[in-house]
């Protein structure tokens, strides 16, 4: 009888039928619609003998129930149980049946996405490093250069000219970096040997753009073997617990080879040379040997000899002529303090216009994504790095903590995107960095952290023959919080015996099971010293951007979540209350957030939030992304708008107060 009521009526587009029992209940329904929208040619409805149920249609409009990106939640019908409506219906329309102003939802939810994101940072505050008393100057330096940085930002790294910084140990060359590039890009640690590989930033000087390049310490041939590691303070026992004798002494003598390697590659490409030496500590016999080095090979580069830790102008011209020896003129400069660096700056233009001088091009440059290579020591993260840019960019030794700063790279792939890859020092307990006592192994992951925060994309390496520690967990969490792309890579897979079919599913099933905070990101398994499958990680990290920067229509996610609703419905409580969703907005991208508008945000366990969540990426997809969901109270809202019609009124009866006192 219903169903030929139904058959009936269906061309008037509205109707209802009201059974005498006042227990409303549907337990299953479908609906097949017409491509033109304008009949519906079969209706199946299994409905109880005494339930209740209104069958109406919203505005038409789309020839599909999923919708385009254009209805707004609009053009698609469904039936709606009166329960369900009044409980924990989802207002899939417009919002006109409760009176809900969808303009005015769609601020309220940028504004809790934007108060989401303040209370997000207050919380992963990443501790500021100790600097200096003339921090001032270098922030008046950046806001100096910010007109200049308008000006030349099309550049892109690549075409600018170079400045390398050389030198021997501790004479200050990542100071007088930082004071250049306007910032403490560079770990700055009162040791020698903390800098080791080649560290990028761009600088301005007038109407002047260059990147400065900072270097390790060039030690030549005047030290010992043990003197040398006394130097660079170098370690054969953290971390290398797994790695025999041998090993460890071979890859403590290929290390300041390598530090000059990285320094010789710097100069190469470089078109001004900067050979920074210590005043305070005089000439010595390294300074003379890399003098006789650079006037050789490289005498036709313009060589600025800078005379640094003058900090008295007085003194430092004193300083400075015991430096005239070496065939250069000294300048004597201080890049704690800023003094002279002025002069120095005006000599490297002076040098960039006599070499090149670079074309900023007339095309808008693209939005390069940052893909950041994390994770605990040792697991081969410089490893990938070289890999993928098919050279040694940064030094790769078994030797714990090699990477200390976080050396961004230019990387384009196979398809013509461009990345910018951003290698980072291993991430150990907090605890074990303590205990440690090492200041530039804390500065090296404060960095790794700042990396995360700087990225789009994070590439968490784990290495395939080592569990899964806590730590990993911690990093993962980390990426989660900070919603940024994941992708897990499982380095050294040549390391598992006995591989077949069945291995990568089952690591895969581990991997999920234990690193649950990112059990949505994609897996790649890669062997990163043969070069095997690492052109999956930047295949995985350009799909994971895409779905980070997608965006869903209002109507599409308002169908799927009326679908969760329909399947589960959200728990009553004690009381007999049930939340109901009114509206639900994609506020944001980059990570994707979803602000929902409900009756009481309370009423929404966290049980149930992720039950929505695990639906919106069942349904939507999003894989390789945090999600984040909201959820605003409509009580709020009205007590928030209520607040303010009181104000209004009370400002309109002050006006009047005094319009009466004045007349």
């Amino acid at each position: 009888m219903a169903m030929a009521v139904a058959r009936d009526l269906v061309s008037t587009k509205a109707f209802s039928f009201f059974p005498v029992s006042p227990t409303p209940k549907i337990y299953s329904h479908s609906l097949i619609l017409s491509p033109n929208y304008t009949s519906i040619p079969s209706i199946s409805l299994q409905l109880s003998r005494s339930s209740r149920f209104t069958l109406s249609r919203l505005s038409a409009g789309t020839s599909s129930a999923v919708g385009s990106a254009d209805d707004e939640g609009e053009g698609f019908e469904e039936f709606i149980d009166e329960d369900f409506e009044e409980e924990g219906g989802v207002d899939e329309s417009d919002g006109d049946s409760y009176g809900i102003d969808v303009d005015q939802l769609e601020e309220e939810a940028k504004e809790a996405v934007r108060e989401y994101s303040s209370s997000l940072s207050r919380e992963l505050r990443i501790e500021d490093e100790v600097v200096d008393d003339n921090e001032s100057v270098g922030k008046q330096k950046r806001r100096r250069s910010r007109k200049a940085a308008r000006i030349f930002s099309k550049v892109p790294d690549r075409l600018l000219p170079r400045v390398a910084i050389v030198g021997r140990p501790n004479v200050g060359k990542s100071a007088l970096f930082n004071r250049l590039v306007g910032g403490n890009r560079a770990i700055v640690v009162d040791e020698p040997g903390v800098t080791r590989d080649r560290l990028y930033g761009r600088s301005f000087w007038g109407q002047q753009q260059f990147m400065v390049v900072d270097t390790g310490g060039v030690l030549m041939v005047s030290k010992s073997r043990d003197e040398i590691m006394e130097e660079l303070a170098i370690t054969t026992t953290i971390g290398m617990e797994g790695i025999s004798l041998a090993s460890r002494e071979a890859a403590v003598a290929r290390m300041p080879s390598m530090i000059e390697r990285q320094a010789a590659a710097a100069v190469e490409e470089s078109s001004v040379i900067i050979f920074l030496v210590d005043g305070q500590a005089g000439l010595t016999v390294a300074d003379v040997e890399i003098a006789d080095w650079l006037r050789k090979v490289y005498s036709n580069k313009c060589i600025i000899l800078a005379v640094n830790k003058c900090e008295s102008p007085r003194k430092g011209t004193m300083q400075a002529a015991d430096f005239w020896s070496l065939g250069f003129s000294p300048l004597p400069i201080s890049a704690i303090s800023g003094t002279g660096t002025g002069e120095l700056l005006d000599l490297v233009c002076y040098g960039l216009q006599k070499y090149e001088c670079p074309e900023i091009p007339d095309e808008e440059g693209n939005y390069v994504p940052a893909i950041a290579i994390v994770g605990r020591p040792n697991v081969g993260k410089s490893s990938i790095l070289n890999a993928l840019v098919g050279e040694d960019r940064t030094i790769v030794s078994p030797i714990s903590g090699t990477t200390r700063d976080a050396i961004d790279t230019e990387f384009t792939a196979a398809d013509g995107q461009k990345f910018q890859l951003i290698d980072t020092a291993g991430i150990r307990k907090r605890t074990a960095i303590v205990s440690s006592g090492s200041t530039t192994e804390a500065l090296s992951v404060n960095r790794a952290f700042r990396a995360i925060r700087r990225s789009d994309v994070v590439a968490l390496v784990i290495e395939a023959m080592a569990c899964i520690t806590e730590q990993d967990s911690r990093i993962a969490e980390r990426i989660e919080k900070e919603g940024k792309g994941c992708l897990i890579v499982v380095n050294k897979w040549d390391t598992i015996p006995n591989k077949n079919q069945q291995t990568a599913t089952y690591y895969e099933q581990d991997v999920r099971e234990k690193l649950r905070n990112v059990n949505w990101a994609p897996v790649v398994y890669s062997t990163a010293i043969a070069g095997q499958n690492v052109d999956k990680i930047i295949v995985a990290a350009s799909m994971v951007e895409k779905e980070r920067s997608r965006r869903l229509s209002t109507s599409i996610l308002n169908q799927v979540v009326q679908e969760a609703l329909a399947f589960k419905s959200p728990p009553r409580t004690r009381g007999g209350k049930r939340g109901r969703v009114y509206y639900c907005t994609q506020a944001a991208i980059r990570p994707p957030t979803f602000v929902f508008f409900v009756n009481d945000a309370k009423l929404f366990p966290e049980t149930y939030r992720r039950y929505m969540e695990k639906q919106l990426r069942t349904d939507a997809g999003f894989s390789g992304t945090p999600i984040r969901l909201l959820w605003r109270s409509r009580r709020k809202l009205e007590k928030e708008q209520g607040k303010a019609v009181t104000r209004g009124q009370g400002n309109l009866a002050l006006s009047g107060r005094k319009l009466a006192l004045a007349s």
